[in-house]
């Protein structure tokens, strides 16, 4: 009998020891090495978890982009299509959208999106709130299916670090940080705070922009996002109190430097000359 003890107790304090560990690896970064390699845009990585972080108070709600989303977009057959430089007729393209430069065309040289009537006509820029318990929040009054949402923020760092970013969508997920592809994830994650990746990536002192774009074909249609809790007490994200783009630009103005930084500007003319 003291022998059946000792084997129960080995075995619960197994399961014991195995959850605190698995507690304690929830978020940490399964994918390192980043940013993706231009010939791997539109690839998956190895090493997929699935992990529930709705526990997680801190996924991002607010959002800078087109009043409304792309529609009619094929059934999610179009994800690599480049529905930014399609809808500024060549003003404006998605990497460059997540620069400074990039951004601040939205405020001042490229004031709305034209993409044709089948595919949701004019789009102003504004700030719009994704509620990241809905699992349909993408759909923002609009088709529900065969949609693709674009969504910006400013992450203001006080010096340069990194951090682990962990991204819940359906379907087609991709984002670039500062003008380069940080993560690019074909398949839905399964639940509306759910995640398979947990991405470390590089921030640098200062503003950095986020680009998210998700392809939605049918059924549920999210786009979630959350940092690691060090990240987040470290720095602001915008927008914040902002509701649209006069404000959001305001709420900014003093984080956005006059001149973009030597990264961005040699990243985007890198980028330009291939």
């Amino acid at each position: 009998m003291k022998r059946f003890h000792c084997f129960v107790l080995t075995i619960v304090l197994g399961l014991v020891f195995s959850l605190s560990t698995f507690v304690y690896a929830l978020g940490e970064a399964n994918v390192k090495g980043g940013p993706l390699k231009e010939n791997e845009l539109f690839t998956t990585f190895p090493g997929q978890v699935i992990e529930n972080h709705s526990g997680y108070t801190t996924w991002i709600r607010k959002w800078y982009g087109p009043d409304g989303n792309y529609t009619n977009n094929g059934n999610e057959a179009n994800h690599s299509n480049e529905l930014i430089e399609l809808g500024t007729n060549g003003k404006l393209t998605e990497v460059e959208l997540s620069t400074i430069d990039g951004l601040l065309k939205t405020k001042d040289e490229v004031t709305e999106i034209q993409w044709d009537d089948a595919h949701g006509g004019t789009r102003a820029w504004t700030v719009f709130e994704l509620d990241p318990t809905n699992g349909n929040n993408m759909n923002r009054g609009g088709p529900a299916d065969s949609i693709d949402t674009y969504g910006l923020i400013v992450i203001d760092a006080p010096k340069a670090m990194t951090s682990v970013m962990s991204p819940a969508h359906d379907n087609y997920g991709q984002i670039w940080i500062n003008g380069e592809k940080w993560y690019n994830h074909p398949t839905w994650t399964g639940a509306v705070q759910q995640v398979h990746y947990n991405v470390e990536v590089s921030l640098q002192k200062g503003a950095n922009v986020l680009l998210y774009r998700v392809t939605e074909g049918g059924g549920s249609a999210y786009m979630n996002l959350h940092f690691d809790d060090a990240t987040h007490e470290a720095v602001k994200i915008y927008p914040d109190q902002a509701t649209n783009k006069e404000s959001f630009f305001s709420e900014i103005a003093g984080v956005l430097p006059v001149e973009p930084r030597d990264k961005l500007t040699t990243t985007w003319a890198d980028i330009k000359r291939k």
